[in-house]
């Protein structure tokens, strides 16, 4: 696949993403501590981060996007889900999202969130099948500009059968879900750099521990951000996103020294 397209600027800000949600559209079982009011634009403007992926989760938003989209005039970067929180996607609501993207210059691309599942007996599964992949890389070529497409996977994914479906993507954008794996981050990396050598590197960070159902202790959200920041540097990885908007506004520890962590960080050259 052709090079990520953020890749052109130079500062660390420039490769961080705020991961957006809906306002007040997390369940309660995930043990937040309250209900976030927090848009994923002033998430974004919170952390000084310009660059926004937006998951649609629990069907929100909702089509028509535009307001949403002109909302977001202001980003860099947007990449938008065509399949969304839980692996869920519609031709329909694709259409849209594509619509959107051709209509607004500031998209950059697509994300696959919760792409890889297991089924019920035990095999994996994807939420598109690779043909499908390859008719959305032929829609990716805009008159203006390239659009990118992003494919999620987790740690616990990496032994699945994933490298076909990857070969169609721009980028994987992987995540360590429990905060306990995190310990063995720098050997997963150097996994997912053996599986998919060829494939852009997005590193998610979560900021809660949704198995745990409680924030990511400060010191081990340190731990992935340093080891992000020597990626960047490396080149080993073209990005880092921060999981999510819907956390940003309840003064949790792990968020406010990320976001200290980027005020002392953003600024430097790659």
């Amino acid at each position: 696949m052709a090079g990520l397209n953020q890749v052109q600027e130079g500062t660390v800000r420039d490769r961080l993403w705020m991961w957006g949600n809906e306002p007040k559209n997390q369940d309660a079982s995930w043990g937040f501590p309250g209900v976030s009011r927090m848009t994923a634009v002033e998430a974004a403007l919170y952390f000084e981060v310009p660059n926004v992926v937006m998951v649609t989760h629990n069907n929100l938003p909702a089509p028509p996007l535009d307001k949403d989209a002109i909302a977001m005039r202001p980003l860099k970067r947007v990449v938008w889900t065509i399949v969304n929180s839980g692996g869920g996607t519609s031709e329909d609501e694709r259409e849209h999202v594509f619509d959107i993207a051709a209509r607004f210059p500031n998209f950059t691309g697509f994300l696959m969130d919760d792409f890889f599942r297991t089924a019920e007996d035990g095999s994996a599964t994807a939420s598109l099948s690779v043909e499908d992949l390859r008719a959305i890389r032929d829609r990716l070529t805009l008159p203006d500009r390239q659009l990118e497409l992003w494919a999620v996977l987790y740690t616990h994914q990496f032994d699945m059968p994933v490298q076909e479906h990857l070969a169609q993507c721009d980028a994987v954008h992987f995540w360590t879900s429990r905060s306990k794996e995190l310990a063995d981050l720098e050997a997963n990396f150097a996994h997912l750099e053996e599986l998919c050598p060829d494939t852009g590197k997005i590193q998610g960070l979560y900021m809660w521990d949704f198995g745990e159902k409680k924030p990511v202790p400060v010191d081990l959200m340190k731990h992935q951000c340093e080891l992000g920041l020597q990626w960047l540097a490396a080149g080993r990885i073209q990005g880092m996103a921060f999981i999510a908007s819907c956390l940003c506004d309840f003064e949790l520890p792990c968020v406010e020294w990320t976001r200290s962590w980027i005020a002392e960080t953003g600024d430097q050259t790659l």
